[in-house]
């Protein structure tokens, strides 16, 4: 068995809604905080793409 960190298995980055957070260290906590803030800013993106697209597509029809 190797000691060295690179050897063992990667865990998931990712986050499941409702998981149990009493297991993962203030590191992992911290990545997922990071993986869902962005996550937050892309959604907000394209919902505010889709809203000036919508808000230009009314426009046309006034």
């Amino acid at each position: 068995m190797s000691l060295y960190d690179e050897d063992q298995p990667k865990r998931k980055t990712e986050h499941e809604i409702g998981s149990d957070l009493s297991l993962l260290s203030v590191d992992e906590l911290n990545a997922r905080i990071a993986l869902l803030t962005e996550e937050i800013a892309r959604l907000e993106a394209e919902r505010n793409r889709k809203s000036a697209s919508r808000s230009a597509a009314e426009s046309l029809f006034r």
